[in-house]
């Protein structure tokens, strides 16, 4: 495809983390953008702040009247839209060129060295890390989550080096072409298209044989490639860890060299894991470590990912996209390192009906490791409901006995109730919209 003849660029699912980076790129590089998303979000809202045009009701009349020409509009989807979404049908039927943003990503990095971040966790702060590492050589980034050094999910470069995030939901990274990728974890999850574990691995398999350079792969996962650890023998190894001032320090030795005394702020071992392979793909590419280093010691995290929202005395909120089992624990366990002697109590809102069935005993077992649990209802995404899978039944798996089921508009009073100074509130549904709501509240009454 040649998007040089391609004039507007219209979205459906604009919203959406992934295909937001796509309509700030199409748009910085002097295409016309507009799109459609179900919610208004403060993404959506920083878009049209671009001067991109957003509508939120599923219409054909809706669509911008300049954008109906089949020759100089590509439609772009994303997979998690309805099969009855009127505007997708009736440009399907009116033989637009639509792809799924996989496919246009996949396009407009064929020709770049691409690095491409692959696993089921830690995809999106491992990019994250690496876009803002080979931000000095002037890569372009496309992220899963909007990285604080930016304010963006998009770090725009020039058009010879790119770094994705490369999704495996609906076997998306297969579209890509990376010359070096890693990947960082290969746990069950995205059962829904899978149907099993070894479904989602050999999807992994072939996403490494796409792999043209280097790949780098976590040490113990089954697929050939560098590896990295943390205080383990592996290509690359962190080492020497310590925590000074709130920040982790540790060395890294690499196959050829070791470099000391690298600063990172994120907490918890698993982002050292995360910094680390960025640290070997943006090495393995050719920045220096010197470099790598300074950038490391500059990267300021991504939003909703161990997010302080409140840091007080008082009161600690914490933020974060957790949606998966191996996700909380990992939260709980960074929790546990920075406060040990304090109570935690996790709002948890699941994410899928189909992901609550597949992994509810071990939800239950990681939320039963907090000291108090409130959980909030399912939220459905694109899933109709599932008999009998639903929050009450989540519930009554969950060992702690401090636990309780919580509406929405009963957050902060239940907050208030909770004898824990340290409160974390993890999901990927729109409890990411929540949390505002909640800091405002609980700010106004610590001051007041």
């Amino acid at each position: 495809m040649n998007l040089n003849v391609i004039h507007n660029i219209y979205f459906i699912g604009i919203g959406g983390i992934g295909m937001s980076a796509l309509a700030r790129y199409f748009a910085a590089n002097g295409k016309n953008v507009a799109g459609y998303d179900k919610t208004q979000t403060n993404i959506t809202d920083s878009l049209q702040e671009l001067g991109i045009a957003i509508h939120f009701e599923d219409a054909v009349k809706n669509i911008p009247i300049s954008f109906l020409d089949t020759k100089k509009t590509l439609v772009v989807y994303t997979p998690a839209i309805p099969k009855d979404h009127l505007e997708f049908n009736y440009l399907v039927k009116a033989n637009f060129t639509v792809l799924k943003r996989a496919e246009i990503l996949g396009v407009i990095t064929k020709n770049t060295t691409c690095l491409a971040v692959a696993g089921t966790h830690g995809k999106t702060t491992t990019s994250s890390i690496l876009g803002h590492i080979m931000q000095p050589v002037k890569a372009t980034s496309f992220l899963g989550g909007i990285a604080e050094n930016y304010n963006s999910n998009l770090i725009l470069g020039e058009d010879n080096v790119s770094v994705v995030e490369a999704d495996e939901f609906d076997r998306s990274f297969l579209q890509l072409s990376p010359n070096i990728a890693c990947i960082t974890s290969m746990d069950a999850d995205h059962l829904d298209i899978y149907g099993a574990h070894d479904a989602l691995v050999e999807s992994f398999n072939e996403f490494a044989a796409k792999v043209s350079d280097t790949l780098i792969v976590a040490k113990g996962l089954p697929i050939k490639g560098l590896t990295y650890a943390i205080n383990e023998t592996a290509d690359y190894k962190a080492y020497n860890l310590k925590i000074n001032k709130g920040n982790y320090v540790f060395d890294v030795q690499t196959p050829t060299e070791t470099i000391k005394d690298i600063v990172f702020y994120l907490p918890g071992k698993h982002n050292i894991m995360n910094a680390l392979a960025a640290l070997a793909m943006a090495n393995e590419f050719g920045v220096p470590l010197e470099t790598i280093k300074q950038q490391l010691s500059t990267f300021k995290g991504v939003q909703r990912r161990f997010s302080y929202k409140i840091n007080t005395p008082n009161l600690v909120l914490i933020d974060d996209y957790a949606h998966h089992p191996t996700e909380i624990n990992a939260v709980e366990k960074s929790v546990r390192e920075m406060y040990p002697e304090e109570k935690v109590l996790v709002i948890f809102q699941p994410h899928l009906f189909s992901r609550t069935k597949d992994f509810a005993d071990d939800f239950a077992s990681t939320l039963s490791k907090f000291d108090e649990v409130l959980l909030l209802d399912i939220y459905p995404a694109r899933e109709t409901p599932i008999h009998g899978v639903n929050s009450t039944w989540l519930l009554d798996k969950i060992t702690q006995k401090n636990k309780k089921l919580v509406a929405e508009n009963q957050l902060v009073k239940e907050i208030e109730k909770a004898s824990a100074k340290i409160v974390v509130m993890l999901g990927a549904g729109d409890i990411g919209n929540m949390v505002g709501n909640v800091v405002n509240t609980l700010k106004s009454k610590l001051i007041n």
